[in-house]
């Protein structure tokens, strides 16, 4: 019987690593850990390596003021992942924070392309003020809409970390073109905290049939644990809680299998109003 989808097209898959540090409060030890992980992911062939949230400085204490470190995009961390991606022919996503007002800062993930430049940055839109932390408190929350980016021929959708719980953005994300959804985290460790983690990180793909690549923070304040999952929610590679280097391939074939056998995007039903 024939496909009535018909053949598939053959699309090179792109390699991605999810570079699972441990971040602490001073950057420029910080850039030296992502200077030895984006070393490495050229050497692996890498396209793309996604960093954690907080990667350019760690959230600390909770009184810590996040605006002595804050910086600028012309500051010296995105000017350091600028060398970095250059040099080893890999596109870099890391987050970061930006100065904002007079007491708060931006979250703010920079995507730095292959030859250096910066191709686009996006402000946590969702703050994590849950389970008793206050993250509204320090930072300012962004206002721009779902942004996605072009990189090695895939489109990404960008998250951090608290997004995740906000399935809407996922979807906007997807309906913009988005085929991966790309998701820095430093995720509290914590009671239920690491089933939550893996459990939305996996419904997010599969039910947007798009793979999801979550890097997240090295325990023990985080919950590590990064995954690269494919569109009907395989896991295709993960680590524990320590240091480490995740690689994987993002496939366009699996992401056009999971949409023609599974197609929810397509069977949506907008003429049926679901709210009163």
């Amino acid at each position: 019987m024939t496909d009535p989808a018909g053949p598939m097209p053959d699309w090179s898959p792109m390699r991605i690593a999810l570079a699972q540090l441990r971040a602490g409060t001073d950057p420029a030890s910080n850039i030296t850990a992502v200077e030895k992980y984006v070393a490495e992911a050229g050497a692996a062939g890498v396209s793309v390596v996604v960093f954690p949230e907080a990667t350019m400085r760690d959230f600390g204490r909770p009184d810590d003021d996040l605006r002595a470190d804050a910086e600028t995009l012309d500051g010296r961390f995105v000017s350091s992942l600028r060398t970095l991606a250059r040099e080893h022919g890999t596109a870099v996503v890391a987050g970061m924070f930006e100065p904002a007002d007079a007491t708060r800062v931006y979250n703010t993930l920079v995507v730095v392309g292959p030859t250096g430049e910066v191709v686009a940055t996006y402000r946590k839109l969702h703050l994590f003020d849950a389970f008793g932390a206050r993250e509204s408190d320090r930072i300012a929350p962004g206002d721009q809409g779902p942004v996605v980016v072009d990189l090695d021929g895939f489109r990404l959708g960008l998250m951090t970390c608290y997004d995740l719980r906000f399935p809407e953005l996922a979807r906007a994300l997807v309906d913009d073109g988005a085929e991966t959804l790309v998701i820095p985290a430093a995720w509290y460790q914590g009671p239920m905290k690491e089933h939550h983690w893996l459990t939305l990180a996996t419904a997010r793909a599969i039910e947007n049939t798009s793979w999801v690549a979550a890097a997240c923070q090295a325990g023990p304040t985080y919950t590590g644990r990064s995954v690269l999952i494919d569109p009907f929610g395989m896991v295709v590679a993960s680590t524990g809680d320590q240091e480490a280097l995740v690689v994987g391939d993002v496939d366009r074939d699996r992401l056009a299998d999971a949409r023609r056998r599974v197609p929810c995007l397509a069977n949506r039903r907008f003429d049926v109003r679901l709210r009163a």
